[in-house]
Formats: C-alpha cells, structure tokens, sequence
C-alpha cells in the first residue's frame, strides 16, 4: 500500500549542477544505432554522491560501462533458460537474442539482474500476506514477449504486470533500512494500470508481510482511491509507505499530485527523515515536476521510518497481488538525491529514445476492419466468426452468405484496459467485443467495468509460428486466443486445461490479419 506526507522545509541541493549536466552531456541520441551513451543514470547519480545500491533494466545498460546480462528469459518449449544482453556495454537490449530463442514457444522472464554489482536481483516473487497464483503460491512471471518498445531505434522488450505478476527480492545488499535516506525512479507505461493493489517499485517489507506503517517506501502507480489519491480520475503517482498510499502530506486526497499518464512515464519517490518528495514527468521530453516535497504524512507511524530493504516489483509489500502495469529501468540510490541530480537523469531518459514497439505490420490499425484467419495446416479457410454470443472458427468464402461475412469481421479499437493494445468490436453487433470468461472467448456487450475491459484486451505481437500475429491477454499475458476443436479460448502453452496443449500450440495461436468480409 501506500502513504501521503506533509510539508517540510526545502533542503538545498548540496550537488552541483554543472557537474550532473555535464554529464548528461555525454549522451548520443543518434537513431537506430547500438551505440550507447557515454554516461547513463547510475554515473550521474554517483557523481551526485547518491549511487545507486540496485539497478534493473531490461531495455537498457544503466551505468556507462555496463556490459552483462539484463535479464533472463525461460521458455516454455524445454524450461531452458538465456541470459538477454547488450549490443554493447552501456548499450541497449540485444531483443535478438530473445526473439531466436522464444520463437515458436512462449518465454517468460525469471530474473531481472541488479547491474550495481550488489547482487540485489528481483526474481519469482514468494508467497507472503497473500499467495500468488502460481505453484506454492508465488506469483506469476511476466511474459517476456509482451510489451515490445524500441530505445533510440532497438528493439527491446519490457516487464508487462499483469494481475498475480510479481518480483521480490528479500535479502538485498545496501538498501535503505530504517530511517536512512534514498531515492529511486522508475520507467513506466503510463497508460497501462488499474485500480488493484498495488503496483509498485522500490523498498518493502524483508518477510512478504504487512509489518506496520512506515515499513515500505516504493513508487506507486495507478488509479486505486482506497488510500490516497490526487486530482482528476487518475492515475497517480503515490508512495506506498505501507497500510497507505500517499498522494502528499494528508491521507486520502492531496490536490496537487495531478492525473498523469505519459505513454512513457518517469515517477520519482525519494525520502529522508521527516522529509520526503514525489516527481514526474514524460520520459520522451521535456522536465521533471514535483508533486510534493515536504513532511512524512500527518499519521501516526511515518516518522521516524522503519523501512526493511527488501525490493519489490508489481506487487504491494504484503505481496497483495491485483495490480497492473508495465516496467521498463528503474534504479534505487544510498542518500537522498538532489533535484539537480534526477533532472540531469531525465535529460539522459529523454535522450535514451524510449518508444512504442512495432506492433507496425500487424495489420491492426485502431478504426480498421479486419478478419482474423487461423494458420494451422488444418484449418486455413477458417476465421474467428461469433454467432449470437457463441464464438468459433468458421469457414468463410466468397460464396458464404453476408451475414456469415458480417460474423467474421471486426473493428479494432484502441485496447479498452491499455491503448498500447487492441480490443475486437464486431462488425455487426455494435457495442459487443470478443471477450475471455473462464478461459473461452465469447461476443459480450460492453457493460464499462473494469474487468470487462480487461478481458476484451490484448496485445499483439509476431506470430508465433512466424506467419501473422499472436494476441496475449491483457490480464492473463501468458495466455493467448487460440482454436481448439474449432472454438476459440486464451491458451496457455502447456498446462491442465486440454485446450493448454503444447500439440500444434505455435500454430493454433497464429492468425493473419486479412482483408474483411465485410468492409
């Protein structure tokens, strides 16, 4: 969860300006190279004398001589794994190497490298106050292939959360503990979140549990109003300090922490005693704002703070986890570190180049009208038709009747839960979308929550049989439409349901985006 704090006296920067700027100096922003930066976040933040104790990534190097692995990917085809690296040191993400090793199969990231040389790695987030969904309740691991971006013109991917997503790491090196100060950003997707607890970054409890007020201090993102919430209808910004999301120094509203929701997102929690500020801004230009400085909240328990040093990522310190959102860099620091320092860090954000992935040549284009044909050797005549609610493949031609053409087209639409996705309208039902339940697609009417949004969204990537596109759920993101004895589902590859069958798997979830019936 999350906290709010209060006003405290401005602290002077005891870090010199030209000395961050600089080094942000160093930064190329030539397109479509490899080459990287000469200087990346965690330089500025040592020559500011706040270094940083972990740094993850897995779209780019975060110091300037960085030149190991980013993360590791697990596929499903054999449960074997490969570390993801860099083009070269201080570099970008070497998708490459991913997309050989994924292709045909689905792969999933188990391990998210600390490049600070501390060892403070986020792996499968363990069981705590809440299980996960996984085995011995864990939580899931994210889909490695599910949130394709592109930094200064390379491919890489980023860490997509879906609801029951989590990384932890629970014996770190260096973390702030106590009262001690610290600072930390992250790198989101800012039109991907949701109401659920808690989607977080940063420092948490070292047991998985709820162990008091003042025993957290993470980054917060997304739109829940539980705790604490700011202007408009969200998202935020907040810190979860534990048994409260704070928007400022008040709980619950605080004017001034505003609606922002960049399609790349730089948020910014940073804390000493008694004192304590949330920052923002678009991570594709321009500056910082700050959104609060001041006074641990006005509740009891946050001052002193009793911060523990664990390290989560997409799940609230007590691993409650229903959150939503997606991770692209993120760092956390020793000491408090100045504003000069975090806008020459953002000057280097900025220059790094962040944005969306190809999800170009796919064929969906928001207000087109599309039919989907199935890939399998069986069953290319095939399309993913409804009749009524009831949605199947279906064999269409030139000869079948208008409205059999009719049941097979779709308008994609902006994805309802996460624009960076798409969501299938029908062509001759207005208002309904394709949507999961239980597991099985079916045509429903749009009734506005939440959760429907959620099921009627996902996200397309390359095709897994390397013909067309493949589409992941937006809330089950190891789950992706496919046909099995003609009906359609979100299918796994490989699991207790017989439509999660590894047989023809690749294939059964490929479909090419073709001309519609019905235009």
């Amino acid at each position: 969860m999350t906290l709010h704090v209060k006003r405290h006296p401005l602290r002077t920067a005891a870090l010199a300006l030209a000395g961050t700027v600089a080094l942000v100096a160093g930064v190329l922003t030539g397109a479509g190279t490899s080459q990287a930066a000469t200087t990346q976040p965690c330089d500025i933040y040592a020559s500011g004398g706040t270094p940083c104790v972990a740094a993850h990534s897995t779209t780019r190097a975060l110091y300037g001589a960085y030149n190991g692995a980013l993360y590791q990917v697990r596929r499903a085809s054999d449960n074997t794994t490969r570390d993801i690296g860099l083009l070269s040191a201080g570099g970008y993400a070497n998708a490459a190497t991913q997309d050989s090793f994924c292709a045909g199969t689905s792969c999933l990231i188990t391990v998210i490298y600390d490049q600070s040389g501390r060892g403070n790695h986020l792996t499968q987030a363990p069981p705590g106050g809440f299980n996960g969904p996984a085995a011995g309740g864990y939580d899931n691991l994210a889909n490695a292939t599910a949130a394709p971006i592109t930094v200064n013109g390379n491919k890489a991917y980023g860490v997509f959360v879906a609801p029951g997503t989590g990384y932890r790491n629970n014996n770190t090196n260096g973390v702030a503990k106590g009262d001690q100060p610290e600072g930390m950003y992250a790198i989101f997707d800012g039109t991907h979140y949701n109401g659920g607890c808690c989607f977080d970054y940063g420092n948490a409890e070292t047991n998985s549990r709820d162990n008091g007020n003042g025993t957290m201090e993470a980054i917060y993102f997304g739109n829940i109003k539980v705790w604490g919430y700011g202007t408009g209808n969200g998202p935020w910004i907040m810190a979860d300090l534990e048994n409260g999301l704070f928007s400022g120094v008040n709980a619950g509203y605080n004017a001034n922490d505003p609606t922002i929701n960049h399609r790349f997102l730089t948020a910014i929690v940073k804390g000493e005693p008694n004192h304590w500020s949330i920052r923002g801004g678009n991570a594709q230009s321009g500056s910082l704002s700050t959104f609060y400085n001041g006074a641990r909240p006005n509740v009891a328990g946050y001052n002193p703070m009793k911060k523990e040093g664990a390290i989560i990522l997409g799940i609230g310190g007590d691993n409650s986890v229903g959150a939503a959102g997606t991770f692209y860099e993120g760092v956390m620091t020793s000491g408090y570190p100045s504003d000069a320092t975090e806008n020459a860090v953002q000057a280097n954000i900025v220059a790094a180049g962040y944005a969306p992935g190809a999800s170009g040549g796919t064929g969906l284009t928001p207000g087109a009208t599309v039919s989907l044909r199935a890939t399998t050797a069986c069953c290319t005549t095939r399309y993913i038709n409804h009749s009524g609610s009831s949605v199947s493949t279906a064999v269409v031609s030139a000869s079948s009747t208008s409205t059999e053409k009719a049941n097979a087209s779709w308008i994609v639409r902006n994805g309802l839960a996460n624009s960076s996705c798409v969501s299938f309208e029908s062509k001759n039902t207005a208002g309904s979308y394709l949507r999961h339940q239980n597991y099985q697609v079916y045509l429903q009417a749009n009734d506005g929550s939440s959760l429907f949004a959620s099921d009627a969204t996902f996200c397309p990537q390359a095709g897994m049989n390397g013909q067309g596109i493949s589409l992941a759920s937006v809330n089950f993101s190891t789950r992706y439409i496919r046909h099995y004895n003609n009906l359609v589902y979100i299918a796994s590859n490989g699991g207790s349901n017989a439509f999660d069958a590894t047989g023809l798997w690749s294939d059964d979830v490929s479909w090419v985006v073709t001309a519609p019936w019905t235009p």
